[in-house]
């Protein structure tokens, strides 16, 4: 197998585990918005759970692999299997260590955090006092999703990618079983959430450890904490977290001025994130991890070529199923929410507020992918001074943004703030990996990313004649809404394909014939 076709197989295996990741998340949230609504108290707990969220995002899909795999990678390269053993054990020492500190003082100034990321609180004692126990129980899952991370990035340095993958469902199954079984008994029901998120991590790190271990991999402690490895790793964890955290620290901006803008803003862009999340973690998240590990070999190498041939490609064939996922949210949006969340306490209201964000943060989409790829692009040449700077002027270009959207736009205007920062940081760093390895085939990018577009436009609009009424504006007949939102999925994946096919697209034909050799193979098995 090629290397385009170990990455694309790679990848997939990812987005496959990803899915079913995702899909419990969705039954996560559809059972939190039956039990809790768009609320106060639900406010309180997406507040709180955006340290633990963004953790998530920088330490199990983000800075933690990114600057591990690359320097394990070099050392098992040169020095070989044993002393890259002997840096995992040194790494999981100093995660103990360092991260187990971390979580003592953000339990200890949690006050100081909530007043941080929900400012407007403070006019309310109920509602900042309950976010802080809230932000106190949850803050270990740190530790826990550090020690996920390291177990993720040695088992993907050997190629082994679903396990890991499939590590964060345990967190939605977790979590599901808390509120389901839990809630009832509890005085207070929002804490039985929070211990859920907990438990969850831990459940997310001991997942992986019976791969972990049968391959070879031990977590013994090693204080050796001048080993240059960890030395370089720590070097790149810096920069590294605060460049691929662009996107989760948008989000944080976004809260805290939430909190000032009427009950319920906070809930509509959580809801509308988780949405957008779907297509970047199955597509985007598990692409950039695919495709790490050999751009990792290829800068090691110092194997140019090939390290732009495989970027070109994981991009080129990333815009084609995500570009497709953001249009088909922005046309279906509204059927979508109100099929997964409007019962309970969340009603039609709650619906249009969180579509109108969906329809805002879906937007950039396309962006918040393509940065994946390109910042694990220059983490694998162990470069992260420009993603950080770059990242930095994302963010300034977010805070900006959001206060003047904000006061026309409502939640909609943070939304697209967002969006708009994430176009911007994409932008800068596409421009400036194209100086450093001198081309990217940016004409040959552009050619694909025009031919998606279009597919998708036409499959967009297709989608969004077809499935809009006052049926979409009721809560009740699950199912009935289910056989239309699923036909019409179905419906719009057929009208892009057939687009992608006349337009002579490449990843098109690329799919298809990997497809056709594969099902070829298995009937001349058969035979």
């Amino acid at each position: 197998m090629d290397g385009k076709g170990k990455i694309a197989k790679a990848a997939g295996i990812m987005s496959v585990a990803t899915f079913i990741s995702r899909i419990l998340g969705f039954v996560r949230d559809m059972i939190f918005a039956l039990y809790f609504g768009a609320t106060g108290i639900s406010d309180t707990f997406f507040a709180a759970f955006k340290i633990p969220n963004l953790l998530r995002e920088l330490f199990a899909e983000g800075s933690m692999s990114s600057a591990f795999i690359p320097v394990l990678t070099e050392y098992r390269e040169k020095y070989g299997e044993e002393e890259a053993q002997r840096l995992v054990r040194i790494t999981f020492t100093f995660i103990l260590l360092v991260v187990g500190l971390a979580c003592l003082l953000g339990i200890i100034f949690s006050p100081a955090i909530v007043t941080i990321i929900a400012p407007g609180f403070l006019n309310s004692p109920e509602k900042f006092s309950l976010t802080i126990l809230l932000t106190r129980i949850m803050f270990p899952f740190l530790l826990f999703i550090s020690l996920a991370s390291l177990v993720m990035g040695a088992l993907n340095t050997k190629k082994i990618f679903f396990v890991p993958a499939l590590a964060p469902a345990m967190l939605n199954i977790v979590l599901i079983l808390s509120i389901v079984f839990f809630e009832s008994k509890a005085k207070n029901p929002i804490i039985v959430a929070a211990i859920g998120v907990l438990v969850g991590g831990f459940a997310q790190f001991a997942f992986q450890l019976p791969s972990f271990f049968r391959n070879k991999y031990t977590l013994g402690f090693n204080t050796a904490f001048s080993h240059p490895g960890l030395k370089k790793m720590s070097l790149l964890l810096i920069p590294t977290t605060l460049a691929l955290a662009v996107t989760q620290i948008n989000i944080v901006v976004s809260n805290i001025l939430a909190s000032y803008l009427p009950s319920g803003s906070i809930t509509y862009l959580f809801y509308s994130m988780r949405l957008i999340q779907f297509p970047i973690g199955i597509f985007g998240v598990a692409m950039g991890m695919a495709v790490l590990p050999a751009l990792s070999e290829h800068a090691v190498r110092g194997d140019l070529e090939k390290l732009r041939e495989d970027f070109s490609f994981a991009l080129r064939l990333l815009f084609f199923i995500a570009v497709p996922s953001m249009a088909g949210l922005i046309a279906l949006r509204e059927p979508i929410v109100n099929l997964l969340f409007q019962r309970g306490l969340f009603d039609y209201a709650a619906t249009k507020g969180t579509a109108e964000a969906l329809l805002f943060y879906a937007i950039g989409i396309w962006s918040i992918v393509g940065v994946r790829i390109v910042t694990v692009t220059f983490y694998s040449m162990q470069d992260t001074r420009t993603p950080v700077k770059i990242a930095a002027i994302g963010m300034l270009s977010n805070i900006l943004l959001s206060l003047i959207l904000m006061g026309p736009m409502k939640h909609s205007g943070l939304a697209f703030a967002n969006a708009l920062a994430s176009m911007i940081n994409f932008s800068l760093l596409f421009y400036f990996l194209r100086k450093k390895i001198q081309r990217v085939d940016a004409r040959k990018i552009m050619s694909s990313f025009i031919k998606i577009a279009l597919s998708s436009v036409v499959m967009g609009i297709s989608g969004w004649a077809a499935l809009h009424g006052e049926l979409w504006q009721k809560s009740g007949n699950s199912a009935e809404k289910a056989a239309y939102l699923t036909g019409t999925v179905f419906l719009c994946g057929g009208i892009y394909i057939v687009c992608s096919f006349l337009l002579k697209n490449e990843e098109m034909g690329y799919v298809y014939e990997t497809l056709k050799k594969k099902f070829g193979r298995k009937k001349s098995e058969g035979e």
